[in-house]
């Protein structure tokens, strides 16, 4: 009967938090993982199984095993989401103050660029995006246009690695400092460049590439290396190798 009750206590406080401005939803247990790692204020966190998750976390997150088993509580995820993650547990966060984090953007010198999204449509490119970000230890994942990089979707396609770096979305005039490297066909060959810590690397859509204000507002126009007739890499893809590029002189000092 205690189990009963706890299941509907857990899913009344997911209903009560879930329309709080300035909460966000963990959906599954590595976007859990991430973000307990990483500093998240994690509120509650529901599974239909808690001790297969504590389970799981104890082989394949043990320093934060404890705080996982400390908080999921179980609950009928089904009730509480339009789908349930193959790992069945769900959570959520309070989104990391905005200002603290536009204030480490603008933090000159920066330890490492920035990437800038112009105008992204697809909400899990976004997020594959911040966790390359995460993985690289860029300084932030900035965003410019409509969508809302701190989406559900978004944070589900990142693993909850938002809370492993910056994430906003801003205007022009909002942007850091920087040169401004943008990702455009017409460009210098990247493989010819030093990409500096303080930059701001552009990336547009696959379909319509940079627009023609950032375009304008462009120190640098950079090409990535393409085979004739391919018409365009992945936006992660293309993050991808920029960071690398810009990583590897990075990462060969650090080993020597």
């Amino acid at each position: 009967m205690s189990e009963q009750r706890e299941f509907g206590e857990a899913g009344r406080e997911w209903r009560e938090a879930v329309g709080r401005d300035g909460v966000v939803l963990l959906d599954g247990f590595h976007a859990l993982k991430h973000a307990l790692r990483f500093g998240a204020e994690v509120l509650l966190a529901v599974a239909d199984d808690p001790a297969a998750v504590r389970a799981l976390a104890d082989g394949l997150a043990p320093d934060v095993a404890p705080e996982v088993a400390r908080l999921v509580r179980p609950g009928a995820l089904k009730e509480l989401l339009p789908r349930v993650h193959p790992t069945g547990v769900a959570a959520l966060a309070v989104r990391p103050d905005r200002d603290a984090g536009r204030a480490a953007l603008a933090t000159v010198p920066r330890p490492a660029p920035i990437v800038l999204l112009d105008n992204p449509r697809n909400l899990g490119n976004v997020g594959a995006v911040v966790r390359l970000a995460a993985g690289f230890g860029a300084t932030g994942v900035v965003t410019r246009g409509d969508l809302d990089p701190w989406h559900p979707n978004v944070v589900r396609a990142g693993a909850g690695l938002h809370y492993a770096t910056t994430v906003d979305r801003m205007e022009l005039e909002e942007l850091p400092s920087g040169p401004v490297y943008a990702l455009d066909p017409e460009g210098e060959d990247i493989r010819s460049l030093t990409l500096p810590d303080d930059a701001l690397l552009a990336f547009g859509s696959e379909r319509h590439g940079i627009s023609p204000e950032l375009r304008a507002r462009a120190d640098h126009l950079v090409s990535l290396p393409m085979r004739p007739q391919v018409s365009s890499y992945n936006l992660a893809t293309s993050v991808a190798m920029t960071l690398f590029h810009w990583g590897g002189p990075h990462q060969g000092a650090t080993d020597g």
